[in-house]
């Protein structure tokens, strides 16, 4: 029998055999955007995507987009805290709609996107044929499919 390996080295080894290059990392900052920037801040303005280690978020009003250029620094200083290492470089800001703290906030965050192609959902399978357990088989399909399509969707909206 296989000795056992740990599921942070089969997700990574996963992740990059199927070319996802989203940084789960950092997308968390997403789902802590309060946290990390404080309530204030948090209902004027939100993240909106990463692309190039640059953040870009939506700002409610244009006297908030002024005041947070000056807070920049700052804002960068704590992504990056809470990140644990200096992944993000520059913070841009732009007016754009502002979803309601009360309803989902997470849902905020998550563009409405399609599922996988069946190329894509055939390789998620095949790699994971050799995962034993089927309940966590069927886990890591769902986050991998996820994965992926969120990436497409990212990558079709940069067409645009």
């Amino acid at each position: 029998m296989k000795k056992p390996r740990p599921i942070g080295g089969i997700l990574e080894q996963t992740l990059k055999s199927l070319e996802l290059d989203v940084s789960l990392k950092n997308y968390s900052l997403f789902g802590a955007w309060e946290e990390i920037v404080g309530e204030v801040i948090a209902r004027q303005a939100q993240p909106r995507s990463i692309r190039n280690r640059i953040l870009f978020i939506d700002v409610s009003h244009p006297t908030w987009v002024q005041q947070l250029q000056f807070l920049k620094p700052n804002l960068l200083q704590k992504i990056n805290t809470y990140l644990g290492e200096p992944r993000i470089q520059d913070i841009r800001f732009r007016l754009g709609k502002i979803e309601s703290s009360s309803s989902h906030p997470r849902k905020a965050f998550l563009p409405q996107m399609g599922k996988c192609d069946d190329a894509m959902l055939e390789r998620i399978d095949g790699l994971l044929k050799k995962v034993e357990d089927e309940e966590m088989r069927k886990a890591l399909r769902s986050f991998f499919t996820k994965g992926a399509a969120l990436e497409r969707h990212r990558r079709e909206k940069n067409s645009e």
